[in-house]
């Protein structure tokens, strides 16, 4: 799987390390309370199809960069650092 690194280009999908779906970048406000915050840390989707997730560029620039992606076909179809993403 090749990924488009807007800093660095495209590269190996070796070259970063995945981190889990995008809305972990949506934390919950401090004081949100512990259902909120169990939430966010225990209860995850585990999607077949589109997704979008984050990934570090481990052996290359450094990003954090939210991937959009299909976890069946492997597919990528955008990869953008992770503070323009809005996620």
């Amino acid at each position: 799987m090749r990924i488009r690194c807007p800093l660095c280009g495209e590269r190996d999908s070796r070259e970063f390390h995945v981190m889990g779906a995008a809305e972990w970048l949506a934390r919950p406000a401090p004081d949100a309370g512990l259902e909120a915050w169990d939430a966010y840390l225990h209860l995850r989707d585990n999607p077949a199809g589109p997704t979008r997730e984050l990934w570090f560029h481990e052996a290359g620039c450094g990003a954090w960069l939210v991937v959009a992606r299909d976890t069946v076909s492997h597919a990528v179809f955008e990869a953008v650092v992770a503070w323009e993403a809005g996620a």
